[in-house]
């Protein structure tokens, strides 16, 4: 879901979008192709979103960044998130996480302290930690496979610990093979998996199930960013946003 808009150099002042437990609502194999409820995810490059048009193009629910690192909070955040739900729509913040700037836990609580809280309103999803490839140099940030785990167990479980959600966790089979030697601790957090293709495909090894599939970058959705759908039923999506299974 990343887009790089700038160079690291000027990130403080204008980066990001988007680039990644419970287990899926439904009970379709993984490599199943989701027909669920369509979703978006938009950060600032989207600007003010026209959430009148994306409800009635049959969008129900949407993940909006609120934070890179410990360092940005996205300008648009609060016409993005309150605009989603004043329309109707399930929504939940996210972060892009730089594992290489600090610690888990202190980009989880700069989440959490600037729109990243969970509600059980049938409104919010709970806050999503977006992991994947750095596009500001190494791949895995400099960590190794065993450094990249532990920083990922800090940040989930003190996004637990604050909301009593774990976080969805969005990232690609091939990143999260390389970057954590395909760790299988993670099925706690729901999953949104990464690939822009026609099916899923081969998932990462902590998920036996999708619960969030982006499956294009680009497309009829306005405002026309990131595809997305939820693996099963409108009912599974309040259920899941309420923290039920």
């Amino acid at each position: 879901m990343f887009k790089l808009s700038r160079f690291r150099a000027l990130s403080l002042i204008a980066p990001l979008a988007l680039s990644v437990g419970l287990v899926a609502a439904t009970s379709l194999p993984a490599q199943a192709v989701p027909t669920g409820p369509a979703g978006i995810d938009v950060a600032s490059h989207q600007g003010n979103v026209n959430w009148t048009a994306v409800k009635n193009a049959g969008v129900k629910w949407a993940y909006v960044k609120a934070t890179e690192g410990n360092y940005y909070k996205n300008p648009y955040f609060a016409q993005q998130y309150n605009g989603a739900y004043n329309v109707g729509l399930i929504r939940g913040a996210y972060t892009f996480a730089t594992p290489n700037d600090s610690s888990g836990a202190n980009q989880a609580n700069y989440l959490v302290d600037n729109g990243g809280g969970w509600s059980s309103d049938g409104k919010t999803l709970p806050p999503m930690l977006d992991i994947e490839a750095n596009p500001y140099g190494a791949t895995c940030y400099g960590l190794s496979q065993a450094q990249m785990v532990s920083w990922l167990h800090d940040f989930v479980n003190t996004v637990h610990a604050r909301t009593g959600r774990y976080p969805t966790i969005y990232t690609a089979t091939s990143w999260w093979t390389q970057c954590t030697g395909n760790n299988a601790g993670f099925g706690n957090s729901a999953l949104f998996l990464a690939r822009w293709a026609s099916s899923p495909g081969t998932l990462p090894a902590s998920w036996d199930y999708l619960t969030f599939w982006q499956y294009a970058d680009s497309g009829p959705l306005p405002p026309g960013g990131d595809q997305d759908l939820f693996n099963g039923s409108s009912a599974g999506l309040l259920a899941y946003a309420n923290g039920h299974p």
